[in-house]
């Protein structure tokens, strides 16, 4: 039997046209895989067909939607993942589960290497080729548009030269990937750092400028997993489409931003979330009502290193999984609900509710019934001081 190559196939040119080249060049049979992590678009059917006809020996799809959410969206939910604080893991999140999916097939149809349409210049080649290093290192892989400097314009006359059934026409003006969790949009005019985003380039929000009635709804939590939406139990997949529709339709979730990429250079990238951005708003405002104050500031800490090892490709790295460990043990008192109003662009907290909550009303108020004995507060207030009350006086007498 001769080798075999397990290919990450979208669907698209670019893709499509690596089946027969990879084929030509190596010698090998090609197994596409198509994942569905709630990118929209084709059928799935449609896809696989697609790959066949054009010369894979294989074609796998894969239906990963529910997996994607509670496997790896909810995980960065209960990270509260941010990268740079603004930018909520839209791409980097749907890359492992891809690999996991790549490494099976590979597994499966004795697969050899694994081929990817990744450049030289982006990150997804880094979490690709580190995810299979952790899954499985014996795997080779090919990457033609950065191995074998593949342009667009040779991918097309390759494509119209063998008669592949793909469109080779259209082409967006922008760069653009798109997931259960959010949608990025890159290149074209959006190159020049200057220009603002057009409305155009948007998908999953609307205009947040134009009025419209807010929207309000109550979201619950159960160890920081979000499980229903206003009293009805949704599965995570269901709620993050869901509020993917309410929140977008308010505008919710738009960001702009110059981003540094793992490959050293900045990138300016213009996102649509307006689930995440709404869950991550909620979920927060859960853990301010349910964590103790020092694991939640460690928590923050750990957040953050989080979302830069997944930024980073390092979904399946040793610290990753012990963060894992350290954030699901954080999570066990974050249930309750959280009201959120949607308009505007903006997702507002204005309640929140728990049978685990550490607020205690008779020690807040400060109306008769306040239970705080404030007696307690001038030695607790000396003593917190005397550090800093020693070191001045020290610094005194030596001028």
């Amino acid at each position: 039997m001769s080798e075999r190559v397990v290919l990450a196939y979208s669907g698209g040119l670019d893709t499509s046209v690596a089946i027969p080249y990879i084929a030509e060049e190596t010698g090998a049979e090609i197994i596409a895989v198509a994942v569905d992590v709630g990118q929209g678009g084709e059928d799935l059917e449609v896809i696989r067909r697609r790959a066949l006809d054009c010369g894979a020996a294989e074609a796998v799809v894969a239906d990963a939607k529910e997996e994607f959410a509670a496997d790896f969206c909810v995980p960065a939910l209960q990270a509260n993942a941010m990268y740079m604080d603004r930018y909520p893991l839209v791409s980097a999140l749907s890359r492992p589960l891809i690999v996991k999916h790549l490494a099976a097939a590979a597994a499966e149809f004795g697969g050899t290497a694994v081929a990817h349409g990744c450049t030289g210049k982006g990150n997804d080649q880094v979490r690709f080729e580190a995810g299979l290093a952790a899954l499985n290192p014996e795997l080779k892989v090919i990457a033609p548009a950065r191995d074998y400097a593949w342009t667009r314009d040779k991918a097309i006359a390759f494509a119209e030269e063998k008669g592949l059934p793909i469109d080779v026409t259209s082409k967006s003006p922008y760069s653009i990937d798109q997931n259960l969790w959010g949608r990025a949009v890159e290149t074209g005019f959006l190159e020049d750092i200057w220009n603002g985003p057009i409305e155009d380039l948007y998908d999953y929000t609307d205009d947040p400028a134009v009025s419209r009635e807010s929207d309000e709804l109550v979201l619950s939590f159960t160890a920081g997993v979000p499980t229903a939406i206003d009293g009805r139990a949704l599965t995570p997949y269901q709620i993050i489409a869901e509020l993917n529709r309410r929140a977008g339709a308010q505008g919710v979730g738009r960001l702009d931003m110059v981003e540094d990429r793992l490959v050293g250079i900045k990138s300016r990238e213009v996102y649509e979330a307006p689930g995440a951005i709404a869950l991550i708003t909620a979920h927060l405002e859960m853990e301010s009502v349910t964590v103790e104050r020092d694991l939640a500031r460690f928590k923050r800490q750990v957040d953050q290193r989080w979302g830069e090892l997944v930024y980073d490709g390092l979904w399946f790295s040793p610290l990753k999984r012990s963060l894992d460990a350290f954030i699901a043990s954080s999570q066990e008192q974050v249930s309750g609900d959280v009201r959120m109003t949607l308009h505007g662009g903006r997702a507002v907290v204005t309640g929140r509710r728990s049978d685990a909550s550490l607020y205690d009303y008779d020690l807040a108020t400060y109306d008769t019934g306040d239970a705080f004995d404030q007696s307690l507060a001038k030695g607790f207030v000396e003593l917190w001081s005397l550090p800093s009350k020693i070191a001045a006086e020290r610094d005194r007498k030596l001028g």
